[in-house]
């Protein structure tokens, strides 16, 4: 079961990486992982599902954030200029989108599931 508040933590900590520590991405979504499974408290297998969900949460807002920008956001052509721009883009953001889910979900998963161990033998 999701411990939501360990979650949405995870989440705004996943996004504070993304934006501001971009280039130490890697490590920090191994600390905001480990930092998730621990405040879990829910051993490994919980450990790991909440912080695999906080990363897929990360993406999936940045995605959406992305898709509104895009749109609405940067021109003054209107609507359909950014439609246009997003109709271009929206089949290679996809597969970005969705490397960056596995790649959230495993990398913090891992070390949310580090943390959940280390926090269920307190």
């Amino acid at each position: 079961m999701a411990k939501w508040g360990a979650v949405f933590i995870g989440f705004i900590l996943a996004m504070t990486v993304k934006i501001f520590f971009s280039q130490y991405e890697f490590a920090g979504l191994l600390i905001v992982g480990f930092i998730v499974g621990f405040i879990a408290h829910s051993g490994i297998f919980g450990g790991m599902w909440n912080a695999a969900l906080a990363g897929a949460l990360g993406t999936i807002i940045a995605a959406i954030i992305f898709i509104i920008m895009v749109t609405f956001g940067g021109s003054f052509t209107g609507l359909f200029g950014g439609l246009t721009g997003f109709t271009v883009s929206g089949v290679s953001s996809l597969f970005v989108v969705i490397g960056d889910l596995v790649y959230y979900g495993i990398i913090m998963g891992i070390t949310g599931a580090i943390g959940g161990l280390i926090s269920s033998k307190r």
